[in-house]
């Protein structure tokens, strides 16, 4: 073999070489990313598992102490509502009785404390309850909590029917006065774990349907007269005036 044929055949032997620890690296590489993409796989799955297994949701501004609820007002007498915005029966006791809570409210007699649960999903095809007391969450996080409510009663579907979807939802806040910081909330569905929870423990307590309403923790009929009277009842009747 001639001096060029060796010098070929080492340099060939060099690119082999090479070649191989090339590879080599590579499947070391490979196999380190794989490592990694499954590490990160479980802490994320590890993180998502805690906060459910802990029971972590975001709670709405104006929240209860037990965080399942929206607090208006703050007078003596605790007037407690468990409402459905897609509930027809809802919509009557929200007509009938605003103004009268409207009125305690604003004469601080009560302390007004709406549940927005979620029942009754099965009765639209777009889980409206969820959605609308998510909705509601993040109207209250804006400060027009009660105005959103009147909003969605104003214009609630029909049972069975699609609900609003979201877009519809953020231009119902919008008109009651909220702000695109509203329409990220929903957007991001901030508050749908809470209308889980706020249902939850409405059936923990033993809410069984909607409406439902609680003065100082007795349960009354669900309008404006039954309320008034156990409120003044309770103590919160405006002082008699003296001659």
């Amino acid at each position: 073999m001639s001096k060029r044929e060796d010098r070929r055949a080492a340099a060939r032997v060099v690119r082999e070489q090479l070649a191989r620890e090339k590879r080599r690296k590579r499947a070391i590489w490979t196999s380190v990313t794989a490592v990694l993409v499954i590490v990160i796989g479980g802490f994320i799955g590890w993180g998502v598992y805690a906060n459910q297994k802990a029971g972590k949701v975001n709670v709405p501004t104006g929240a209860n102490k037990d965080g399942n609820a929206v607090v208006t007002g703050s007078g003596p007498v605790v007037v407690e509502d468990y409402i459905d915005f897609i509930c027809p029966y809802c919509k009557v006791f929200h007509d009938d009785a605003k103004d009268e809570l409207t009125r305690l409210v604003s004469e601080n007699k009560i302390t007004l404390v709406t549940h927005p649960v979620a029942y009754l999903d099965r009765f639209s095809t777009n889980r409206y309850s969820t959605r609308s007391s998510a909705a509601s969450g993040c109207a209250a996080d804006g400060g027009r909590f009660t105005e959103y409510v009147d909003a969605l009663f104003t214009n609630q579907p029909a049972e069975g029917s699609a609900g609003p979807d979201d877009a519809q939802l953020i231009s119902l806040g919008l008109q009651a006065g909220l702000t695109e910081e509203f329409s990220q909330c929903v957007k991001d569905k901030r508050y749908v774990t809470w209308a889980k929870k706020v249902s939850d423990d409405a059936g923990a307590a033993g809410v069984t349907g909607t409406p439902t309403v609680f003065v100082n923790g007795k349960k009354v009929q669900a309008n404006a007269a039954a309320i008034v009277a156990a409120v003044n009842e309770a103590g919160g009747a405006a002082p008699t005036p003296t001659s």
